[in-house]
């Protein structure tokens, strides 16, 4: 089954610019120990990927990947936003879904 949006994490050093340019809050940070950083990009809602591949284009490290056109990407809608501001927020790490 095709992805909306993976991640290789070996290749993610937690620079956090892909998260930064999601508009839809589909992906965020975790902490993870063994990363240079102490933190992962991690997908927290592939359904709500729009497939705008803002994530993608931004990567300096080509960690990030975004199905192609042909896949059925989701719309923007408020609940996204809402997650996205925040992600933001929140230091661009994951929130738990009942505080959105």
């Amino acid at each position: 089954m095709t992805k909306a949006v993976w991640v290789n994490e070996s290749a993610c050093k937690g620079c956090k610019i892909c998260v930064s340019y999601c508009p839809a809050g589909v992906i965020a940070m975790r902490d993870e120990p063994t990363s240079i950083v102490g933190a992962i990009v991690e997908v927290v809602d592939e359904s709500s990927c729009i497939g705008c591949r803002e994530c993608e284009f931004h990567c300096p490290d080509f960690a990030i990947f975004v199905a192609d056109e042909s896949y059925k990407f989701a719309k923007l809608t408020k609940e996204s936003k809402q997650r996205a501001i925040k992600i933001k927020e929140n230091n661009f790490f994951k929130v738990e879904s009942d505080s959105i």
